[in-house]
């Protein structure tokens, strides 16, 4: 098909008029009255006199003579048509004529809803356009800064990019107007407010510091000058063990793993008529002290287990006890022991004498979970579930650190061998190390899924042991400061844990499952499950000669295992 069958011509009626428009028209008016009236009589009478049709009477008025019915001479005279011009009237009035009146319901149903509102529209633009001129009139009226390094600071403050390619200090400056312009003249001052804000509740979030007294100062130097000659003999005795050869580290390796093979119970005893909640050894391995729910503490002979003497003073269950380092069993009037009871009373005890040498307030009614003394034997620390922890200086007897961190209570700590740093653990799932001798937290354990209920460091002095309600025991390294290993250990909550004293090379956790594990240092492979217990075990402690194991329990004994001879 061609463009040009696309195209419908339609021929253009014409109309000739004669004389002027107004004097035809008047013509024809007058011509239309007359004739209306006769037309109905002559018709009738024509059509009856002569025999023909309506039809053909109708059609007499497209030849070259009318009929007198049907035009006058004078209609004639006056117009003029031809077929083109009546033929489409005639057809249109008759096809009207055959019609039926419209109805209301085909006329609303011809009624199209899709219609073009100009009214709305053009309310719309004026809108438009009056918020656009609002919006230069108070850009006009916005008061800026001339200079590029403030413009460029208040974008930033925005959020806005500060410079866009091509654009001069001027452009840049108009831009900020337009974006105060939209955004209120206060969009700075919010934008700082919020900033305030944020930084008011970091600083609440952080950890906070403040003057301590000259107590603490002492101490803290006193620290650094016991810690660091300590770290550097570790680190000479660590680049001596990478100078033993290999084959001699592994003989020592099979051998210690035999001697942890053949462990075996070498004593049950029955320690009190309430659970057993915590033992530690002496530092020469000779004496054992327990504690108890009973609130009674007992020393112990290794490795006979017989009852030296009775510490009475406790009104509630004790929950830690710690023999403090340097001190002889024959030295009397001299603090040997420490511990910490449920209704926040720290007592400090003699050997030989039943009665407390001396009480330290300041954690009630909170509880004290565990106390712990420094390699050096002077300081204290205490565990308290006012969710801080506390050091005490022995020799200025004098609290020095009231250290708070813990979102919920802290239930366990340790030291480093070196003396330099601690770790605590609490019941909010996190762990955090601390700096003794500045007193700034150096890092957070944060990776369990419950509360932490036991903590230790190696030997070595950056692996730090951590077990928790989530029945897993993870391996921390200070120096990467992240997890490198997670033992699921146990099928219930891990109640301590606690590794070899003399070179690391093993680790035990003890659980609610009562079972105790040792795991080996390197692999975390498990190497011994030491099962005789008849309940939760909740404490374990080894001896600095890593001959003995020590661990107590809910079934009121504690038992003492050892590698069969």
């Amino acid at each position: 098909m061609s463009d040009d069958d696309d195209i419908q011509y339609i021929k253009r009626q014409r109309t000739i008029h004669y004389g002027s428009l107004e004097e035809t028209e008047r013509k024809r008016q007058n011509a239309g009255g007359a004739s209306s009236a006769a037309t109905a009589a002559t018709t009738t009478t024509t059509t009856a006199a002569s025999g023909t049709t309506p039809a053909q009477t109708s059609g007499a008025g497209s030849g070259s003579s009318a009929p007198a019915a049907t035009a006058t001479p004078a209609q004639l005279e006056d117009i003029e048509s031809d077929e083109d011009y009546e033929e489409p009237s005639k057809k249109v009035s008759s096809t009207k004529a055959s019609l039926p009146p419209p109805t209301a319901a085909s006329l609303a149903n011809k009624i199209n809803d899709d219609y073009f509102d100009l009214e709305t529209e053009m309310e719309r633009d004026k809108v438009a356009l009056l918020e656009e001129f609002e919006r230069k009139k108070r850009a006009r009226q916005i008061n800026v800064s001339t200079d590029d390094a403030e413009i460029k600071s208040n974008l930033r403050q925005l959020n806005e990019p500060i410079c866009f390619f091509g654009e001069g200090p001027a452009e840049r400056r108009r831009r900020l107007k337009e974006l105060l312009a939209n955004l209120g003249d206060n969009a700075l001052n919010k934008k700082t407010e919020e900033e305030e804000r944020k930084m008011q509740q970091r600083e609440q979030e952080a950890t906070w510091y403040h003057e301590g007294p000259e107590t603490l100062r002492i101490s803290r130097l006193w620290l650094a000058d016991y810690s660091l000659p300590r770290a550097r003999d570790r680190l000479m005795r660590a680049q001596d063990a990478l100078d033993v050869p290999s084959a001699t580290r592994a003989g020592r390796m099979v051998e210690m793993q035999k001697k942890l093979q053949s462990l075996a119970p070498l004593c049950s005893q029955v320690g009190d008529t309430r659970p057993v909640s915590g033992a530690a050894f002496s530092e020469d391995s000779t004496l054992l002290l327990t504690s108890s729910w009973s609130g009674l503490c007992k020393l112990w002979s290794v490795p006979d287990c017989e009852l030296k003497q009775t510490l009475r003073g406790h009104a509630s269950y004790v929950g830690g006890v710690a023999l403090r380092p340097g001190v002889k069993a024959d030295e009397e009037n001299v603090v040997a022991m420490a511990s910490g009871g449920h209704d926040g009373a720290v007592k400090l005890w003699g050997f030989n004498n039943e009665e407390s040498i001396a009480d330290i307030t300041g954690h009630m009614p909170h509880r004290v979970s565990k106390v712990a003394f420094h390699p050096s034997g002077r300081f204290l620390a205490t565990a308290c579930y006012d969710s801080s922890w506390r050091l005490w200086d022995l020799e200025q007897k004098t609290e020095v650190l009231h250290q708070e961190g813990h979102a919920k209570p802290v239930h366990c700590l340790a030291y480093q061998s070196d003396g330099s740093v601690l770790v605590t653990g609490g019941l909010d799932a996190f762990g955090r190390v601390w700096d003794l001798r500045t007193g700034r937290c150096i890092m957070f354990l944060e990776g369990h899924l419950g509360a932490v209920f036991g903590v230790d460091f190696s030997p070595n002095g950056f692996h730090i042991a951590t077990g928790s309600q989530d029945n897993t025991c993870k391996i921390w390294d200070l120096r990467r400061r992240q997890p490198v290993y997670t033992i699921p250990a146990h099928t219930n909550l891990i109640a301590d844990v606690k590794y070899q004293q003399d070179c690391g090379s093993f680790l035990v956790t003890c659980s609610y499952d009562s079972t105790t594990k040792i795991w080996s240092n390197k692999t975390w492979q498990p190497l011994k499950t030491l099962q005789g217990h008849d309940n939760k075990v909740i404490s374990v402690d080894i001896s600095p000669n890593s001959q003995y194991i020590a661990t107590t329990s809910f079934d009121r004994t504690f038992k003492l295992w050892s590698p069969d001879s």
